[in-house]
């Protein structure tokens, strides 16, 4: 069906899914992998297709005077070729999520219950720019046993379609369903409108790029959304610090890179080690041209530092996600405010504690209500493939289902299974 008449194309393409994910479900672990070696297999062989089709897309954004930044995502260069090549093949080599029965307890009636671990069914997912998400999200879908519903930017169009059908020809290689993996073949926006309000055909709705999108996803979806807004990331250094490790994680955090949502945006120090610590990192910052917005305590302190680029804060600033070389900084009288001024003004996304006090960095972990909290290590650590999920769709900070990196297993939900043996009900 082609897509111009945008409700009955999309009505086409939420029952394919649908079917799709009736046959992925069921689909061996042998199938699944073959299909991710042999995916691999065609990325490496059609490099010169893929970029062939990736030129189209860089030639109109740059006649379309896109931003550097948005042209350069657009890339798809040999090194990521080959990276979202060996991603499926890591994906492969993973156990098989689907079917683990875990928990199994024997009730006193006799019955065994425990729970299951199965497919969410079908997700649509919506992204910009990147057109590695394309294999990334495929990928994950056939492992994890869903089908997937792919709306990638209008920019990436002729890269998405060229990758896209290297997932089809893997699938129909294994002998599993092509439509498991569909790509909304319109740059039309009405698409989008009907993708997230399909819950008949559509079980969750994943959006991966910038605040307006998902904001819009969020407020008019009539599916669940696996979602976060910002990355509003905090480091605190308590007053029981190593000073050198707290040099170190600060200063990967916030400029290993800037663009990233688990990249530090927020620095609180103890007032107790201020003087000893924020100098230094002050220094670190204006060697790397990071401009510091402080407070009143904290701006003193490194106004004095050669090159720093001191700004006062405002309110604003707190809950300022910059993803650039700008950090907010400032001065606390302990824990307890460390910890309220995180949870008032953080995204509930990552945060860190730099400590060699075991109590408070226990209190840290419980009470900064964020998916990823950290002792002693980078922000930067907050993603999928670091934490040994072999690949992320994305990261949430809402609380249901899943929270943080979302990998295999947050593409999974789990049903109660109950064993018997002709037990009945007294």
């Amino acid at each position: 069906m082609t897509p111009t008449d945008i409700p009955a194309y999309m009505s086409h393409v939420g029952v394919a899914a649908r079917a799709a994910a009736t046959s992925m479900a069921a689909a061996s672990t042998a199938a699944k992998d073959h299909t991710l070696r042999r995916l691999a297999a065609l990325l490496r062989a059609e490099t010169a297709a893929l970029q062939a089709a990736n030129a189209r897309d860089l030639q109109a954004a740059e006649a379309a005077g896109l931003a550097a930044p948005m042209v350069d995502r657009l890339r798809l260069t040999p090194q990521v070729i080959a990276t979202v090549a060996e991603g499926c093949e890591q994906l492969a080599a993973m156990p098989d999520p689907v079917g683990e029965i875990t928990g199994v307890k024997r009730r006193p009636s006799g019955i065994a219950v425990g729970q299951m671990r199965v497919p969410l069914g079908v997700f649509g997912m919506i992204y910009e720019s990147r057109p590695n998400v394309t294999i990334e999200a495929a990928s994950l879908a056939i492992k994890s046993g869903n089908a997937c519903v792919l709306r990638g930017g209008s920019e990436a169009i002729h890269s998405n379609l060229a990758l896209w059908r290297l997932v089809q020809a893997a699938l129909t290689d294994a002998g599993l369903p092509p439509d498991a993996v569909q790509l909304v073949e319109t740059t039309d926006r009405a698409a989008v409108g009907r993708l997230i309000a399909m819950p008949e055909y559509v079980d969750v709705i994943i959006p991966r790029g910038g605040k307006g999108l998902i904001e819009r996803i969020s407020a008019e979806a009539r599916v669940p959304v696996i979602k976060h807004l910002d990355g509003n990331c905090h480091v605190y250094v308590d007053a029981e610090v190593d000073l050198e490790l707290a040099l170190k994680v600060t200063d990967n955090a916030k400029t290993q890179k800037y663009s990233p949502c688990n990249a530090a945006e927020s620095l609180l120090v103890h007032a107790a080690v201020a003087a000893a610590f924020l100098p230094r990192i002050g220094q670190v910052f204006a060697d790397k041209g990071v401009e510091m917005r402080c407070d009143d305590a904290s701006s003193r302190l490194l106004a004095q530092v050669p090159g720093a680029r001191v700004v006062r804060a405002t309110e604003q600033d707190w809950g300022e996600e910059y993803l650039a070389p700008i950090i907010s900084v400032k001065l606390v009288a302990g824990l307890d405010e460390a910890i309220a001024h995180i949870n008032r003004y953080g995204s509930h996304h990552t945060d860190a504690i730099l400590t060699t006090n075991h109590p408070n960095a226990m209190r840290f972990l419980r009470e900064v209500d964020s998916a990823s909290v950290m002792v002693n290590a980078s922000t930067r650590f907050a993603d999928g493939f670091e934490y040994g999920l072999g690949a992320e769709i994305g990261i949430s900070t809402d609380k249901f289902h899943a929270r943080g990196p979302v990998g295999l297993e947050g593409l999974t939900s789990m049903k109660w299974v109950v064993l018997g043996q002709g037990e009945v009900r007294g």
